[in-house]
């Protein structure tokens, strides 16, 4: 059977007709489908599944030595391009090399480099890699440039430059294999081009020979292959489960070293614990098979691993096995490595809260820098800072033992910690994090500067002042939506004749914005506040949110953009558990507004008081906006 290859189809924007060109090395699974102007280079292999169709973006290039498995997918935009490294145009450019592996996508424009690795279902669009990115499994790359030897995690969705350009390094055991999964993929296409030669595969049936130990498909792999009597590798079942493994590559990921324990049930009721062997190597390939060998040696027991860091402190443990057999269940955030690990309370003893891991993750995310300062309760009074050591560092692990170092080292001083903008060179945040009493931070800063309690989880703030995670969630979506963020406050008396005077908002990253809107919750405490996006290009304003009143709590506490808040305002009164009819509040009428300007339709529905105890709720049709507006509570 015939290579299944076409060329392209006649359109509007391409008219020549163009068949694919394919090295005589290379080898296309007959199961594969090649149309247009795609251009396999020597050494290839192409498994069965593969769709590469240049019928619409064009043309595609795979470089020599690339592996494309089974079902991956390369398709372009008709207007697409992007550079290849010979200075030509290309709609999708695939360097040497590369592995693009089970069910990814390549959408273009798109360039791959040299000596890439794209991970099964991760999808690359408009988006341009250097040479040894190693993308991991359902990963999203889209809109971006991507450094030369950068790690992508998987599940990872990177659609913006400043998360791309945060990348940690690909480490020497991911080069190695990626390097593992070429040398298996080389040895596949010798074998399929010699099963096709009756020269070549006659002598091998005719000896058959079974010792020859197939290639290692990377550590973990490995370790999960033992030898029969006949010397051949054979896959034994896996104790651990892709959660764990996950767990276990982002703790090593961090920098954390891994440990290992376990109790028998009548051990476990009161919490006493025996550690498994230490696990010394950092290699996931030996961590892996330590797990499992302390999995298999304690079968009818509890088994738990857990972090550890530099300062010889555990973290993020996780049960991993049952002596009933059933399933763990590893919690997502669980699996996320630090803020589990951490006290909710501020200990006085240097270690970091789960908020402030938080904010430093979200500002090492967004490509800010951290630092750190501190100050005696005198100088602290006059608002005179000294810096810690510098924190030259933007790898989460060692960014957090920084700030655990200064906290210790200035136990009986206020430490506060900086995100920095390196590229403006000027500060977005300070939050005091230690205060020398051991008393808990609040967050508002005393005697200096104003500290933003901004927080990035979107939890609202301990002090008076603090923007509540719904604020917080409508500034991060606006400014998603590419706004510009501004406010404005008007006292009781201006409020009621509607004049309001403008807070000027610098800033155009979410944590200086919230850090800005904290700073005139507090500034403004006693007058209302309100925020609004603002469309640069068109030059106009959405309608605006109130986020404080005089006297009470931010008046959208609690309700998302999408989530009207509780009526209130005077017009509809309840009377022994009924409502008399009166307007919407300004508050609805707000919100109706916000989501008619993002582009969304309304819809109503109504329950009486029996079918509301029971959820039963019936449809009110699709409202227009105008009688919605005019419209009265029932």
């Amino acid at each position: 059977m015939g290579i299944r290859r076409e060329a392209a189809p006649p359109t509007p924007w391409s008219q020549d007709l163009a068949e694919p060109t394919i090295d005589p090395s290379a080898y296309v699974h007959t199961f594969s489908q090649l149309i247009g102007d795609v251009r396999i280079g020597e050494n290839v292999l192409v498994a069965p599944g593969v769709s590469m169709r240049a019928d619409e973006g064009t043309p595609f290039r795979v470089g020599k030595d690339t592996n494309v498995q089974d079902g991956v997918v390369l398709h372009g935009l008709e207007h697409g391009r992007v550079l290849g490294d010979d200075q030509q145009p290309y709609s999708v450019w695939v360097g040497e090399r590369v592995c693009l592996t089970h069910k990814s996508l390549i959408h273009g424009p798109a360039y791959v480099g040299n000596d890439c690795f794209i991970g099964f279902r991760s999808t690359i669009f408009n988006a341009r890699l250097g040479a040894g990115v190693v993308v991991m499994m359902h990963a999203l790359v889209q809109d971006v440039e991507i450094p030369p030897g950068k790690f992508v995690p998987s599940g990872a969705v990177i659609t913006h430059q400043k998360q791309a350009d945060s990348l940690s390094d690909v480490e020497p055991d991911d080069v190695a294999f990626v390097q593992d999964v070429i040398n298996a993929n080389e040895a596949l296409r010798v074998g399929y081009v010699c099963a096709g030669d009756t020269a070549c595969i006659t002598p091998i049936r005719n000896a058959g020979d079974r010792t020859t130990t197939p290639v290692s498909y990377g550590d973990y792999a490995t370790s999960a292959l033992n030898s029969d009597d006949n010397g051949l590798k054979t896959m034994q079942p896996q104790r651990l489960s892709p959660d764990i493994v996950q767990q276990v590559r982002q703790l090593l990921s961090q920098g954390y070293r891994i440990g290992t324990e376990h109790t028998d049930p009548r051990h476990y009721r009161v919490n006493i614990w025996q550690s498994c062997a230490p696990i010394q190597s950092t290699r996931e390939g030996d961590i892996f098979s330590a797990l499992e060998n302390c999995l298999a040696e304690h079968a009818g027991e509890y088994v738990r691993m857990f972090g550890i860091n530099s300062a010889k402190q555990r973290l993020a443990t996780l049960t991993i096995q049952r002596p009933d057999g059933k399933p763990v269940s590893v919690s997502k955030t669980a699996a996320a490595a630090s803020p589990s690990s951490y006290s909710s309370h501020q200990p006085s003893n240097g270690a970091l809260s789960g908020n402030l891991v938080q904010q430093i993750r979200q500002l090492l995310n967004q490509g800010y820098r951290i630092g750190t300062e501190y100050a005696d309760p005198r100088r602290f009074r006059i608002n005179i800072w000294q810096t810690c050591s510098p924190v030259q560092s933007t790898r989460e692990s060692e960014v957090l033992a920084a700030v655990q170092a200064c906290m210790a080292e200035h136990g009986n001083d206020y430490v506060r910690m900086i995100g920095i903008d390196p590229v403006a060179k000027r500060r977005v945040t300070e939050v005091t994090i230690q205060r020398p009493d051991g008393r808990p931070v609040e967050g508002n800063g005393h005697g200096g500067a104003a500290t933003a309690s901004y927080s990035p989880n979107g939890t609202s703030g301990a002090a008076s002042g603090a923007a509540s995670a719904s604020v917080s969630q409508q500034v991060r979506q606006l400014l998603a939506q590419g706004y510009r963020i501004g406010m404005e406050h008007a006292d009781t008396r201006r409020f009621k004749s509607n004049v309001w005077q403008t807070i000027p908002v610098e800033a155009t990253h979410e944590a200086g914005v919230i850090a800005a809107v904290e700073n005139s919750l507090r500034s403004y405490g006693d007058e209302y506040i309100r925020i609004f996006g603002i469309d640069t290009k068109a030059k106009k304003r959405l309608a605006p949110i109130m986020v404080q009143r005089p006297g009470q709590s931010p008046a959208v506490s609690g309700h998302s953009a999408a989530s009207p808040a509780p009526i209130n305002n005077g017009h509809s009164a309840h009377h022994n558990g009924t409502a008399s009819p009166g307007p919407l509040a300004n508050d609805l009428v707000q919100q109706v507004r916000q989501l008619v300007n993002q582009g969304y339709r309304l819809s109503l529905e109504h329950a009486d008081v029996r079918r509301y105890r029971s959820g039963a709720w019936q449809n009110g049709g699709i409202w227009r906006v105008e009688a919605l507006l005019r419209c009265s509570l029932p």
